[in-house]
């Protein structure tokens, strides 16, 4: 029986071991570098709680969209600023805290920086304590626009250190010939077919593919004695 047996496709052990290594290095730099910034202000955290799912998302799958340095950065400083806004406009908390969510997704969706964590920053400016409440707009810069920036910076270097394209980088067309018989328009009319999202862009989706039919052929192709 196999103790590891990866969901996402292309992931190994070794690959998750890393991401592990760059998850602690990058929370705890973070941690360090946030936390030799003057005082932030009372009962206001160094770090917010959130910035650990954007992690996972920066050193566990790079190639996300959902994990790109303007999709960290901006989805969780407008997300943010959307949930400050909730809290103060809507009286009731349950509803303030379902439309800081709700609202936050739409201003990410509109602003090309969809990033789950996003969700989170935006509830914690509803329900998070008295000192967050208290500095109003302003905690969206400081600390989460601060710790957002170093996170991304810090995952910059590290898979620059080990090899890893960050930000992410399309593959390289396969050599020889077309690229794909499949073309990019194909890969959207197949998208819109299946009505549904999938967390890879449509450029690596469409090398993807390029590289599986070259494998295709050469398998289909009778080898030369």
């Amino acid at each position: 029986m196999r103790f590891f047996q990866p969901l996402l496709a292309g992931a190994t052990l070794s690959g998750r071991l890393l991401a592990c290594v760059g998850a602690v290095i990058g929370i705890a730099l973070t941690i360090i570098v946030c936390g030799g910034l003057p005082a932030l202000g009372p009962d206001l955290p160094i770090i917010v709680a959130p910035l650990g799912a954007s992690a996972v998302l920066v050193f566990a799958v790079p190639a996300s969209p959902l994990a790109q340095p303007w999709s960290v950065v901006g989805g969780n400083v407008l997300s943010t600023l959307v949930g400050v806004a909730m809290f103060q406009a809507i009286p009731s908390l349950p509803l303030a805290a379902g439309c800081a969510v709700g609202g936050a997704i739409l201003v990410m969706s509109l602003a090309r920086c969809l990033h789950p964590p996003g969700g989170a920053a935006a509830l914690t400016a509803v329900i998070g304590s008295q000192g967050i409440h208290a500095a109003g707009f302003s905690f969206a810069f400081a600390p989460v626009a601060i710790n957002s920036i170093a996170l991304v910076a810090l995952g910059m270097f590290f898979h620059r250190a080990t090899g890893r394209s960050y930000p992410h980088e399309p593959a390289l067309a396969p050599p020889g010939g077309d690229a794909s018989r499949i073309r990019p328009e194909d890969v959207d009319a197949a998208l819109e077919d299946m009505h549904e999202s999938f967390d890879i862009a449509r450029e690596d989706l469409d090398m993807l593919l390029a590289h599986a039919e070259r494998h295709a052929r050469a398998r289909a192709t009778p080898r030369s004695r």
